[in-house]
């Protein structure tokens, strides 16, 4: 995959995750891009979860990533 194209799923990927976690910030995400335990980590201290809650929310969540970027033939986000 070219790094145009990574950028842009990122992109996609981070635009979906500020729908759904309102508080991290776009300069954080870009920070960790596809870092996906890092995002579990940020996600756990905005909001106050643990860890397998959130970890949990993110799986669901990447599986309708997967899904959904499965219709535009483009490779899911990598695993945590």
């Amino acid at each position: 995959m070219n790094t145009d194209k990574a950028k842009g799923t990122w992109l996609q990927v981070k635009g979906k995750l500020r729908e759904k976690w309102g508080k991290l910030t776009d300069d954080e995400l870009d920070q960790m891009e596809g870092k996906w335990e890092q995002v579990s980590g940020l996600i756990q201290q905005r909001y106050g979860e643990a860890k397998e809650k959130v970890e949990e929310e993110l799986t669901r969540f990447r599986s309708g990533l997967d899904d959904s970027m499965a219709d535009r033939q483009t490779p899911p986000p990598r695993p945590l």
